[in-house]
């Protein structure tokens, strides 16, 4: 009785830490018996009374909640406010469709001002926040933001505010000047595509171009994933799974005996360049050992992605080789 008496108040405790279902637990795998079942009729009315109050309670704060959200949008928007209403408002990734229909968003390597190329090391770049309508980023010396205003219609983009820190850079010309002045005269822009890449070209009034970016995102590895071959070896374990968080910058996974975790780098500084990290795995005894170190050490040998199709995607070394081919799930 005085085990049964603990269960009824820790379901009460944890219906007043906001769980409104009081003595049945939803576990991820199967349904899980009634707790109160075995109670005597006054204990469990008891805890059923309280739960009931509690759990009305939430309805209400849930329901407020629910018109409050109606109104002001649950989710910020991730698209520009003129084009709200044309994408569902969780959307994260950008079609060649939505690319070309002018969406300014995401991250975005400086590969070339005006016809002068960067060299690879320079680490400048643009981050667009749409519902911020702010951009960060590099100038190849000091951090910068600014606002910025565009019409995708009218071809136009223009950033005031343009701030940055005051740093000195030697060896580096004058990048950061070129590049802030570029943005406070820039006026329009326009795209182009080629192959898996976009690009980005930032116009003055007088149809001058000041900058060109490159499109650099890892969006497409979202998801969890099935190792097809190490290298270039088959692989027909269905244990062996990876899951990768971009936005997280987290990937975790099993290496078909072991579960592991690891953290995800994007190097602004080359295009199309990402690393995994400090992995991590469960030390369980493993019958066939090699491919789960094979595994980890490709992980960590991998610099590119590239998507072949939108259920495959390959991991490249240093040297473009192959080192991890991934099926989604």
């Amino acid at each position: 009785m005085k085990i049964r008496n603990s269960i009824i108040l820790s379901c009460c405790a944890m219906a007043a830490l906001g769980i409104s279902s009081c003595g049945t637990l939803n576990l991820p795998f199967g349904n899980s018996k009634n707790a109160d079942q075995e109670q005597t009729p006054n204990a469990n009315l008891s805890s059923k009374s309280e739960g009931d109050k509690i759990e009305k309670k939430n309805d209400k704060n849930d329901k407020k909640e629910e018109k409050k959200n109606d109104k002001k949008g649950k989710n910020p928007a991730v698209l520009p406010t003129d084009r709200e209403s044309l994408h569902d408002l969780n959307q994260k990734e950008y079609s060649a469709k939505d690319l070309e229909e002018g969406v300014v968003t995401g991250d975005w390597t400086i590969e070339e001002i005006a016809d002068d190329k960067l060299n690879p090391g320079t680490a400048a770049y643009l981050k667009f926040v749409p519902k911020e309508r702010r951009v960060y980023g590099n100038n190849g010396c000091n951090t910068i933001n600014a606002s910025y205003t565009y019409n995708p219609a009218e071809h136009q983009l223009s950033f005031s505010n343009v701030l940055s820190t005051m740093r000195l850079c030697p060896n580096i010309d004058d990048i950061d000047e070129r590049i802030n002045l570029a943005l406070n005269n820039t006026k329009g822009y326009q795209w182009s595509h080629s192959a898996d890449e976009y690009y980005l070209y930032f116009y003055d009034e007088n149809g001058n171009r000041l900058l060109t970016l490159m499109h650099q995102t890892f969006d497409f590895l979202n998801g969890a994933w099935q190792v097809s071959a190490i290298e270039e070896d088959p692989i027909n374990d269905p244990e062996m799974r990876i899951v990768i968080d971009v936005e997280e910058m987290k990937i975790h996974g099993n290496t078909g005996c072991n579960l592991f975790n690891g953290k995800i780098d994007i190097d602004m500084e080359t295009a199309n360049t990402i690393a995994f990290h400090d992995i991590v795995t469960t030390r369980m005894a493993c019958e066939n050992p090699e491919n789960q170190t094979r595994l980890i050490v490709a992980l960590e040998d991998a610099a590119h992605a590239k998507p072949v199709d939108e259920n495959t995607v390959v991991l490249l070394n240093l040297l473009n080789q192959p080192v991890l081919t991934l099926k989604r799930l």
